[in-house]
């Protein structure tokens, strides 16, 4: 059911606006994040040794860039089924035996997902009331944690609509 990736099948099977929200939109934030971080790196480097005078918040938002492409890009990743697993017994495995180590990770990807996103939410929730800071930018330290919380929850979402596809498909198909 949850294999090394989704089929091109079992991929027909989801409405293109899901597919839309759970691929292309993280697809284009990534590529965006990273064109911005080059940009910024690239200020700061000039600044630093053209004009010696760096950019002094450029390293910190940095950082968030590529937390927040991290946590989208899990979404990506478990959508497709492409994180890294310990498969090298599993795809050894006979048929019903390998299915049923595979169901295994997903669920427990899905109990690490409910484990996380009520904690996470607290966290998030007590750096807005307390409208909590970064030391240099002095970004709103809700904005990373958020990345959290975020990605946990679409990481859900996403391994339930690949889930929800690959049985679409096999009971319409077997």
């Amino acid at each position: 059911v949850t294999g090394a990736g989704m089929t091109n099948l079992s991929k027909n099977a989801i409405p293109k606006p899901l597919h839309f929200g759970i691929v292309t939109v993280p697809r284009f934030i990534i590529g965006s994040m990273i064109l911005i971080g080059i940009v910024i790196n690239i200020a700061n480097v000039i600044g630093r040794y053209l004009f010696l005078e760096p950019i002094i918040w450029a390293e910190e938002i940095m950082i968030y860039i590529m937390v927040w492409t991290v946590f989208i890009g899990a979404i990506l990743v478990s959508y497709d089924g492409q994180h890294l697993k310990m498969d090298v017994f599993s795809i050894m495995l006979p048929s019903p035996y390998k299915e049923i180590i595979n169901f295994i990770a997903t669920a427990s990807v899905l109990l690490v997902c409910v484990y996380v996103i009520p904690n996470n939410w607290i966290v998030v929730e007590l750096m807005w009331n307390n409208d909590q800071r970064s030391v240099v930018a002095e970004v709103p330290m809700v904005i990373p944690h958020f990345a959290i919380l975020f990605g946990f929850s679409m990481i859900f979402v996403a391994i339930v609509v690949r889930f929800r596809a690959d049985s679409v498909f096999l009971t319409c198909h077997f």
